[in-house]
């Protein structure tokens, strides 16, 4: 049977009583994320989310509890009404579509921002109960790295390992992990940015905000979702209005008892390398998404990915190897890619 029919058919035998029922149940594909799972609105009253998440690709036990504990710390992710763990079948509840990407610009973003901080203060708080969120520990963090000289050097820049190439990741990837595991761990969404947060209905300023795509979360570094949401791969903001929000952030996470007092250029520090792990494991999962998935819509951020990498890199004397080596072997390579884009990759501005 067809999975879309079969999916359809599980959720008319499992909609809760509560909801109002159409005459003609139907399921409208919506646009997904970057991995297997397939989404579609349910014509319901109130309308559901139904979900073909494929049990060899997804981990649907992990988002279950994950959902679970989320929620029990007053995170908004949407509830699960009905789960079947073996044909990989969800039925979530619909948080709408007001993504914050669209919605974000000059007038909008102060508090917009403050919304998502403060769920991400929620998320903190969240207990990080072994038993559902694993640890972000070296291994991993070296695992997503990896991506990087895999899949953006090696496959889609063309550019074959040496053994100053090899000298330089190593030594940038061990100072980027031994930063990572010195900060106070907490929980982690791990992809808290504009696609994954959305506007609920509300009154206006005061909307809670909705989280998505949390099914990866883990317990890490206090700033990665912070630099996931403020240096988002989407879209750029100013590095003043940056570090401003860091900052505040830092202060509300002291005052909530996250973290205990720290001085302002050592939470940037953690900050910025923090981010700088991030985007370099990004350009390897973007360049993946495209050469493996066949995903080439995020070939068209890779630039701003590039920036980010590159502003920090040269921002610090014990990341500048890098920088340099980046500077030297792939920058003269990127003008030959299709997604290039030089105003986009402007390394001096906002440093």
């Amino acid at each position: 049977m067809d999975k879309t029919l079969a999916l359809k058919q599980w959720v008319d035998s499992w909609l809760p009583a509560r909801f109002q029922r159409p005459l003609d149940l139907s399921l409208e594909p919506l646009t997904g994320d970057a991995g297997f799972r397939q989404y579609f609105r349910v014509n319901s009253r109130p309308s559901s989310i139904a979900v073909y998440a494929p049990p060899a690709n997804e981990n649907n036990l992990a988002f279950v509890e994950k959902a679970i504990a989320f929620r029990r710390g007053g995170v908004h992710v949407p509830e699960v009404h009905a789960v079947n763990f073996q044909r990989g079948f969800l039925l979530l509840e619909d948080l709408g579509d007001d993504l914050y990407l669209p919605l974000l610009n000059d007038r909008t973003v102060s508090w917009l921002y403050s919304r998502a901080e403060q769920e991400l203060i929620l998320i903190q708080q969240v207990a990080p109960d072994p038993e559902v969120f694993s640890a972000y520990d070296g291994a991993l963090l070296e695992a997503e790295m990896a991506l990087f000289p895999q899949w953006f050097v090696s496959k889609l820049m063309m550019l074959e390992e040496d053994d100053e190439t090899l000298a330089v990741l190593r030594q940038t990837f061990d100072l980027l992990i031994a930063e990572a595991l010195a900060q106070p761990q907490v929980v982690v969404h791990r992809d808290y940015h504009s696609r994954n947060l959305l506007l609920l209905a509300g009154n206006g300023r005061d909307n809670r905000v909705g989280v998505v795509d949390f099914q990866d979360a883990v317990v890490g570094a206090v700033t990665y979702d912070l630099v996931s949401l403020l240096k988002d791969c989407y879209i750029r903001w100013p590095r003043p209005m940056i570090e401003q929000r860091a900052l505040a952030f830092a202060r509300c996470a002291m005052e909530a008892g996250i973290i205990a007092d720290i001085n302002d250029d050592q939470f940037i520090r953690w900050f910025d390398l923090m981010g700088l792990q991030r985007h370099i494991k990004v350009l390897g999962i973007f360049a993946r998404l495209w050469l493996r998935d066949g995903k080439a819509r995020y070939l068209h951020d890779l630039p701003l990915v590039i920036r980010y990498t590159l502003e920090v890199a040269n921002r610090y004397a014990d990341t500048r190897d890098f920088a340099r080596w980046f500077e030297s072997r792939l920058l003269p390579l990127l003008p030959q890619q299709s997604w290039y884009r030089a105003e986009a990759i402007n390394t001096t501005a906002d440093v």
